[in-house]
C-alpha cells in the first residue's frame, strides 16, 4: 500500500533473529514502518478502498474522520487521495512522536496539510470533537484486553447518530485446527513478501505479549456491548478481519 513515489526503508529489524526488545513503535520501527505495513498486512489497500466507499455512502461531505493509532498516516493519506470530492477533514492521533513526524512529512510531500492534521495524544482518553467517523486499523489488538470494552464504548459515545466506526484486526479462530492453518497461510504470505523464516519467528516472539488478538466473535461482542446494533464484516482474509459499525439513527 506504500506509494511507489515515496522512498521507504526496507524492514530488516529481525533479519538476524536477535530480539533486542519487545516490539514498540519507536524510532527504529518508524523508519521501516511503511515497508513493514506493505509486507505484513494482507490486502491493506483493498480494506482502505472499502472504507473510502463506505464513508462516501454513509457520511455527508465535510465530515471529520479520526484515525486512532494512525502511525505514519498512510491510511488517511490514501483516503484523502481516494475521495477528494467529499472534502473530509482527517485527524490522525498517535502517541509515538517518530510515527507522527513521518506522517507530517508525508502529508507535506503530497500537499495534504489542508485536510490532514496529526496530533500526539493517548487514544484511550483524548477528546474526539465533531467525530463523524472513527478508524481503528490494527489498533485495538495492542490495547490491554481489560481496557478494550471501555475504549470501544467511548468511541460509540463520541459518535453522533449515523456515525461510522471501522475496526480492522488480526483475529484468532476458536477452531484450533483452522487457526493453525490460518497462521501457516499467513506465514506463507509473509515469505512471499521476502521475509525469512528467521525474521517471521523473531517478530512473532517480539509481539507475543504486545499484540493480543481477539476472535471475530469477541470483537463483535465488544461492539454490541458498547451500543452498536448495525455491525457487518466488510472484509476477511483468514486471520485478518475488517468490520464496520454504524450508530443507529
Amino acid at each position: 500500500m506504500v506509494n511507489p513515489l515515496v522512498p521507504t526503508t526496507e524492514d530488516t529489524l529481525y533479519s538476524t533473529g536477535v530480539i533486542e526488545e519487545d516490539f514498540a513503535f519507536n524510532d527504529r520501527v518508524a523508519e521501516v514502518f511503511d515497508d513493514m505495513l506493505n509486507r505484513s498486512i494482507p490486502y491493506y489497500r483493498t480494506v482502505v478502498d472499502g472504507m473510502a466507499q463506505l464513508l462516501s455512502c454513509r457520511l455527508p461531505a465535510g465530515s471529520t474522520i479520526y484515525d486512532l493509532g494512525c502511525a505514519t498516516g498512510t491510511t488517511l493519506l490514501e483516503l484523502a487521495r481516494r475521495v477528494p470530492a467529499m472534502n473530509f477533514h482527517y485527524i490522525g492521533i498517535d502517541n509515538a512522536p517518530a510515527m507522527l513526524d513521518k506522517a507530517r512529512k508525508k502529508s507535506t510531500m503530497f500537499g495534504k496539510t489542508a485536510v490532514l492534521d496529526f496530533q500526539q495524544d493517548d487514544i484511550t482518553s483524548c477528546p474526539l470533537p465533531a467525530a463523524a467517523g472513527i478508524i481503528c486499523n490494527y489498533t485495538l489488538q495492542f490495547l490491554r484486553p481489560i481496557t478494550r470494552q471501555s475504549f470501544v464504548r467511548r468511541l460509540y459515545e463520541a459518535l453522533p447518530a449515523g456515525g461510522v466506526l471501522f475496526l480492522s484486526e488480526k483475529t484468532i479462530s476458536h477452531c484450533s485446527r483452522l487457526n493453525r492453518d490460518f497462521i501457516e497461510i499467513y506465514h506463507a504470505f509473509k515469505k512471499q513478501q521476502g521475509y525469512s523464516e528467521l525474521e517471521i519467528a523473531a517478530k512473532r516472539e517480539a509481539l507475543e505479549n504486545i499484540l493480543i488478538p481477539f476472535s471475530l466473535q469477541e470483537n463483535i461482542a465488544l461492539l454490541q456491548d458498547a451500543g452498536f446494533e448495525e455491525i457487518e464484516t466488510f472484509f476477511k482474509w483468514f486471520n485478518f478481519t475488517s468490520l464496520v459499525a454504524i450508530k443507529r439513527q
